[in-house]
């Protein structure tokens, strides 16, 4: 018996080889569609910030801060700092940040200069953190974003 006769066949009789084969290659193709579409995404909303600091030069520094600082983990270690050293564990407790995006958040904003990383290493091995001057520089902001939500938010929500 020669390898063609060998074919896999359905209960209809035809290849299953063939519908595997082309089932895989629709898969692929949807793969292939759905990167080009974040990808074209992304593009946009490049082209958007972009064409917004154009239009407006002033904004700049603001969307650059933004930029540095606007991520919502960013934000919530940045805030929870406010109140000095914390040891990693501590930190991780009260944002309730898992271990790997904390410690991904921090290295950001270490290499962005608003946190500084202390090591001790009795035993037991601890890590601290702590705003740097740049860092601290940002408590006047959030202590004025807490008073805009104080006296917005609070009316959003009766």
């Amino acid at each position: 018996m020669s390898s063609p006769d060998l074919l896999e066949t359905d209960d209809a009789g035809t290849d299953a080889r063939a519908e595997t084969t082309t089932d895989a290659a629709s898969d692929t193709g949807a793969a292939a569609s759905e990167a080009a579409d974040a990808n074209a995404a992304a593009a946009t909303e490049t082209a958007d910030v972009d064409d917004a600091a154009a239009a407006n030069p002033g904004a700049c520094p603001v969307v650059d801060s933004f930029e540095q600082i606007g991520s919502r983990w960013r934000l919530v270690v940045l805030h929870e700092l406010q109140n000095g050293e914390v040891r990693f564990n501590e930190l991780k407790r009260s944002t309730d940040a898992n271990a790997r995006t904390l410690s991904r958040v921090l290295e950001d904003l270490q290499e962005t200069g608003f946190v500084e990383r202390r090591l001790e290493e009795d035993a037991p091995v601890a890590t601290y953190y702590s705003l740097t001057p740049k860092g601290e520089s940002l408590c006047p902001v959030f202590d004025e974003i807490e008073d805009w939500a104080d006296e917005w938010l609070a009316a959003c929500q009766e």
